[in-house]
């Protein structure tokens, strides 16, 4: 990896893999520099609304996304923006980091195929 890379973790609460994209209220992106983690960043989640966070994915340049689940239509948007997307994934954010940087992390779900559009309630994708 020779590349400066930015990896980024939805979260809620800055230390686990948030559950749902759409969902977070945070991300927590890292800067990779030559294999070594560099600068780590929080920041605030956009409003969930369609389109927005592919394009604050794509607006802060983040390369890799590491997430639990998201909606079919985020995961194809950020695809289309040259962006990679790695679903199913669980744990403390500084553990998943560590598997992903030793190659060993594999995207296990698949994006959401149905549409959000209650407020305020839970949800939790089934696969």
């Amino acid at each position: 990896m020779s590349k400066n890379l930015r990896v980024g973790f939805g979260t809620n609460d800055e230390i686990t893999v948030g559950d749902h994209f759409g969902h977070c209220e945070k991300f927590v992106i890292f800067t990779i520099e030559d294999g070594k983690v560099g600068k780590r960043e929080t920041l605030v989640a956009p409003e969930h609304a369609p389109g927005v966070f592919p394009k604050f994915v794509a607006e802060n340049k983040i390369d890799t996304v590491i997430i639990g689940t998201m909606g079919h239509r985020a995961y194809n948007m950020i695809q289309a923006n040259g962006a990679e997307v790695i679903l199913g994934v669980n744990g403390k954010i500084e553990d998943v980091l560590n598997t992903y940087l030793a190659g060993n992390l594999k995207s296990q779900g698949t994006a959401c195929q149905h549409h959000h559009h209650h407020e305020g309630g839970e949800h939790h994708c089934k696969h």
